[in-house]
């Protein structure tokens, strides 16, 4: 990986850079490390047996090897708004463009809608035992008014969040080495797999699950431009932080099924309480407290993301343009956020959490794809700046890598992707329709006050 030196224009940034080299590490962190784990060592469990920490590992893989086709696109155009302008710049086609934005928005409801069911689980049955689904509901419901209430942007906020989200990881590592080092649970178990499961078929079905723990970096193409010196700061923010979060999750991964027997994480909606509670010594209900604040927050910032993309969608005439109505005096997407949220309840009332995770990560290797291929179409693109540039093969392993991930889902998933997709597509479609047709009678008019 090296930079490179080449002519084209530049453009001064609109926005003020303010965003430095650690609170791009955090922000990154902090969108990377979210509930995800929190929810999925028990499904990681089902799917690789004790082997937890090798998915996790394959994953991180995978997730570093896009990320420097993000780093390499974010530093030649740090003016870019992420993904879909990359589409736009390498493709030419506005549809495609579209479609990589609306697999963006389609991801962040279905991941809502999976951390609704989480939030609904093991961890708040501590506290009060309560069904699943109807706490989900009121869950998005609650996420939905305080997104409507207002944003107050503020990285020390994320700061609070990570640190909270990153202490219960690393919480139950201490505890679980002092397990293992009382001479309970069992290191072995972390080499066993499920009974008839090759490690083929363990690894590659559980890097599909475990590749949703490692998403959240590609939300930080948004803001390259408001981050100070980004060809320099942005590629070591962004690996340093999914290597920080993949040694947190790796050293999980071997912990957990080391304490606690695979097929009971699996059994779990809360899988790491699990870990706590074999421990002993740590209140559950402060881990679960943790646990919740972590599932919350992943939850609030992914519909804060998927509303206002909707709503910036609208503004492009992307999508119906009553999705970018505003609520006088908060000035909040109000039409973008209802919609949304009912998309989410609607698909956390029909699905289970392993599902949406996989529909999820199904939906952003299209997105992936799509960057990976970019970063290569658009090397015949010359820049006069220094940027990052991806050794060539590391994109090319990327696209591999989502294409390989693409043939592990199974067919549910590919149905409810195709059903979101579809509605976006549609959507889209009459949005254009209506546009022409009022383009046409606008000239119809003109022409006939001109004829007068």
């Amino acid at each position: 990986m090296t930079t490179t030196d080449t002519p084209t224009d530049r453009t001064t940034p609109r926005l003020r850079r303010a965003v430095t080299g650690p609170l791009l590490f955090l922000f990154v962190l902090g969108d990377v490390l979210g509930a995800g784990v929190y929810a999925l060592v028990g499904e990681l469990g089902a799917e690789a047996g004790g082997a937890i920490w090798l998915p996790l590992l394959v994953a991180l893989g995978m997730a570093l090897l896009t990320a420097s086709s993000y780093a390499e696109l974010v530093t030649k155009y740090p003016q870019a708004g992420g993904s879909a302008v990359f589409a736009q710049r390498a493709f030419g086609s506005p549809l495609v463009s579209f479609l990589v934005g609306f697999c963006m928005l389609a991801a962040g409801v279905t991941s809502a809608a999976g951390l609704a069911l989480a939030f609904g689980g093991d961890y708040l049955s501590v506290f009060v035992d309560l069904p699943a689904v109807p706490t989900a509901l009121v869950f998005l419901a609650l996420v939905a008014l305080l997104n409507a209430r207002g944003i107050k942007e503020s990285l020390r906020a994320n700061l609070v969040m990570t640190v909270i989200e990153l202490s219960g990881l690393v919480l139950v590592v201490v505890l679980g080495a002092i397990v293992l080092g009382r001479g309970d649970g069992d290191p072995g178990r972390v080499l066993e797999l499920p009974a008839e499961t090759s490690w083929a078929a363990a690894t590659l079905g559980g890097a599909l699950i475990a590749f949703y723990s490692f998403v959240g970096f590609e939300t930080s193409a948004n803001i390259a431009e408001e981050v100070t010196d980004v060809r320099r700061v942005y590629p070591k923010a962004l690996f340093g932080a999914l290597v920080t979060a993949g040694a947190v999750y790796l050293l999980v991964g071997l912990v957990a099924p080391a304490v606690v027997a695979p097929q009971d994480l699996a059994s779990s909606s809360g899988p790491l309480l699990e870990v706590v509670r074999a421990a002993g010594g740590v209140p559950l209900e402060l881990f679960s407290v943790v646990a919740l604040v972590a599932v919350a927050n992943g939850a609030l910032l992914t519909m804060i993301m998927a509303s206002r993309l909707t709503y910036g969608m609208a503004e492009e005439g992307l999508l119906p343009p009553v999705l970018g109505r505003v609520l006088p005096g908060r000035r909040t997407p109000w039409v973008a956020i209802v919609v949304t949220t009912l998309v989410a309840m609607v698909l956390a009332a029909t699905g289970e959490l392993v599902d949406l995770a996989s529909t999820v990560v199904l939906l952003l290797l299209f997105v992936f794809l799509s960057t990976n291929i970019a970063v290569l179409v658009l090397r015949r693109d010359r820049v006069e700046h220094d940027h990052f540039r991806a050794w060539t093969p590391l994109p090319v392993l990327a696209v591999v890598t989502c294409l390989v991930l693409l043939t592990q889902q199974e067919a549910r998933h590919w149905a409810l992707a195709g059903v979101l997709v579809a509605v976006g597509l549609v959507l889209h479609l009459l949005t254009r329709r209506a546009s022409r047709r009022g383009v046409s009678s606008e000239r119809g008019d003109a022409g006939s006050v001109a004829a007068e």
